[in-house]
């Protein structure tokens, strides 16, 4: 018998187990059937609703434009059993078991798929009127707030803050968003690529409040550190996001300072047969020198192929581009890359413009960039960072020259 037949053989008779079922975990059992896995595949989610697209939420949903955004997978011919309404409470390694409100479950290898949770805003729970934008609940509970055209107040001027403040305003609401920060998307873009972003917010007719801290918040109003108070029929938090992963505490599964799984390069965690992919989970890039946590919709599409070929066997190392992008006030943004190691910035446009680049350079090649209204530079951008390629950037600063054609070697 050769190695391959088997390493099927065996794949045959594994009870492969998802924990979580949204994109990454749904596209996991996907990879693994596509790649010839016959064993028994199981995911396993907290929602009862059938697995579900997230970005619609922040959109077509939430405005009533679409009812949902169920995966158009038909599960039975797949062979994937679906576990749903069903929360995992705790995982036993050594004994290959998992605890479920349901009652244990038997695996033989893991995935740990849960995605991250919302922050909550410290004082809020359970305040009438507030709300988070996470699950397909969430959507359908905001949607009749937009509907009703109340005055809101959005805490948190990142990518979900921003995304929800878009959806407002277009529903005919009156939009203040209030940001901690001296300007909006402060943990994830540096001062002078964020500061055009401000201007958008007043441009679609929606109030940006920075520097504003909430003292606390009260039925029908927030009231920030500075005594000023602020009508709120209703209060959207998008303060940031963090791994799901407590259930996990005392499993012996390691975990990170950010409470996310940490995995090898092949995304396998700590304990024997566990792996870990998407929003839950850090890697080690060799491409940008340390570990990095993803929070993105295109990191929990790619990362299940890895996963799957490391069940099958297969020796697949996963060191992505990161990629993301997020509609907001008429705008289509892009970003791809990691710039926090990058030692040189170049602007292509005018960023008082619709449409602009920033591009972040380290030793000349390039790491990352930001495309505002600028599709092209983002495809070229995203394969010359995966060719390492060298710039020109002098030629890179040239909106009018494609960026492909800013190569130095």
């Amino acid at each position: 018998m050769s190695e391959q037949t088997a390493r099927q053989g065996t794949a045959g008779t594994r009870r492969v187990v998802v924990v979580g079922a949204g994109m990454a975990g749904v596209q996991t059992a996907v990879a693994l059937r596509e790649r010839g896995f016959t064993g028994e595949v199981t995911v396993i989610g907290a929602e009862p609703h059938q697995p579900y697209d997230r970005p619609p939420l922040s959109k077509a949903v939430l405005l009533g434009k679409a009812e949902g955004s169920a995966f158009d997978l038909d599960f039975d011919a797949l062979g994937v059993g679906l576990r749903l309404g069903c929360e995992v409470l705790g995982a036993r390694p050594a004994d290959r078991e998992l605890d479920t409100e349901a009652g244990p479950v038997a695996y033989d290898v893991l995935v740990l798929a849960t995605g991250a949770e919302p922050v909550t805003l410290p004082g809020s729970e359970g305040v009438p009127g507030v709300h988070l934008l996470r699950t397909l609940d969430d959507a359908e509970r905001l949607r009749p707030v937009l509907a009703r055209q109340h005055d809101i107040v959005v805490v948190g001027a990142g990518w979900i803050g921003a995304e929800f403040a878009t959806a407002a305003r277009e529903a005919g609401c009156a939009v203040t968003v209030v940001e901690a920060a001296d300007r909006p998307l402060a943990e994830v873009l540096p001062a002078e690529v964020a500061a055009p972003m401000a201007g958008w917010y007043a441009d679609s007719g929606a109030e940006l409040r920075t520097g504003a801290r909430v003292e606390r918040v009260e039925p029908g109003a927030v009231v920030l550190a500075d005594g000023t108070r602020l009508p709120a029929g209703a209060v959207v938090v998008g303060i940031g996001a963090r791994p799901a992963t407590g259930w996990l505490a005392g499993s012996g599964i390691e975990l990170g300072a950010f409470g996310e799984v940490v995995t090898d390069a092949r995304l396998r965690a700590s304990a024997p047969d566990v792996y870990a992919v998407g929003d839950c989970a850090s890697f080690p890039s060799a491409r940008y020198g340390e570990r990095l946590l993803v929070h993105h919709w295109d990191n929990a599409l790619q990362g299940p192929r890895t996963v799957a070929a490391g069940i099958l066997g297969e020796s697949a190392v996963y060191d992505p581009v990161p990629y993301f992008w997020s509609e907001q006030f008429g705008r289509f943004v892009q970003y791809a890359g990691h710039h926090a190691t990058a030692d040189h910035l170049v602007w292509r446009g005018d960023p008082a413009g619709p449409a602009w680049t920033v591009c972040w350079l380290r030793e000349g090649r390039l790491v990352a960039l930001l495309a505002v209204g600028r599709p092209r530079d983002l495809a070229q951008g995203r394969k010359l960072i995966e060719a390492g390629r060298l710039l020109d950037a002098r030629a890179l600063a040239d909106p009018s020259r494609p960026l492909k054609d800013a190569t130095a070697d």
